[in-house]
């Protein structure tokens, strides 16, 4: 069994429980996904089973958009709602102001990463290390913020409409604004929207997943390719397939750049690159 398959996470469940989940939906022990989300999260986790495992890591890659409500006043020690409160201030921010600090975490910024994640510095998770009541020193990491909008209000929480990039830590983007605005902030609630090209109006829920009998739940399933459905398409010859499925370059007329590479009876082979003529792998999928 091979495929991508879309699921609408629901909140308190780890992406790691949407997984042993799917494991029993499908019977498919090769399961993965791009991206894990934080128990409190809700939204669009994307699942790879099979041999189309050997995609995550370029779906982990595409950026990411996320639907985030920012509580100013507030700083917690996990930087969302979820943790131990530190410190509660009187704030008294406008959306102006708000808006104003928002310009300096467009683009590449620099983040520290939270003690509650699963990086590792010298060979120990930081939140393992944060459990026993220790902080360790982190480097500040790039990451870039390529959209980043307020876009209103709810029960005294700011709604942000944030497009990142791979590593990016939402309520770490929130704590850094509450610290800017000089009075505090965290995460209260979060609800990814899209992955790459892949979007949450069209993922499926668990609860959902998990009353369909199996060949049902299989017709949902999206082909591996379609991690790559924005590269355009080429189709080999015999000759040429021959060559590629023989794990060797060959020559391509196609104009250079990256393409989805088929065989003659339609299986997709790579993801590969043509350059002056010539035809190399950058993935395998045979």
């Amino acid at each position: 069994m091979n495929g991508v398959l879309l699921v609408d996470k629901p909140a308190d469940w780890t992406s790691h429980d949407v997984v042993a989940k799917l494991r029993g939906v499908f019977g498919e022990k090769r399961i993965g996904h791009a991206g894990t989300l934080d128990p409190m999260a809700t939204g669009l986790l994307v699942v790879f089973l099979g041999r189309a495992t050997k995609a995550v890591s370029f779906a982990e890659a595409r950026e990411k958009r996320y639907i985030a409500r920012l509580r100013l006043g507030v700083v917690t020690d996990t930087q969302d709602i979820t943790g131990r409160v530190l410190a509660q201030r009187e704030q008294h921010v406008t959306r102006s102001e708000l808006e104003a600090a928002l310009s300096a975490f467009r683009g590449e910024i620099l983040q520290v990463p939270p003690m509650y994640s699963a990086i590792k510095v010298d060979g120990k998770r930081l939140y393992d290390v944060a459990r026993c009541g220790g902080e360790v020193e982190r480097a500040a990491r790039p990451v870039t913020i390529h959209r980043l909008e307020l876009i209103g209000s709810i029960d005294g929480d700011w709604l942000l409409d944030v497009t990142c990039s791979k590593g990016t830590y939402i309520r770490t983007l929130c704590h850094d604004l509450g610290e800017k605005l000089g009075c505090g902030g965290t995460l209260s609630a979060l609800r990814r929207i899209s992955v790459g090209d892949y979007a949450v109006r069209e993922a499926h829920t668990v609860q959902a997943l998990a009353q369909m009998p199996r060949e049902e739940a299989q017709t949902l399933l999206m082909p591996l390719d379609s991690v790559f459905r924005s590269h355009p398409a080429v189709t080999l010859s015999a000759p040429q397939e021959r060559l590629c499925r023989n794990g060797v370059a060959f020559s391509c007329d196609a104009p250079d750049g990256v393409y989805r590479v088929y065989g003659q009876n339609g299986d997709f082979l790579m993801l590969g690159e043509m350059r002056d003529g010539t035809a190399n792998a950058i993935k395998r999928f045979y």
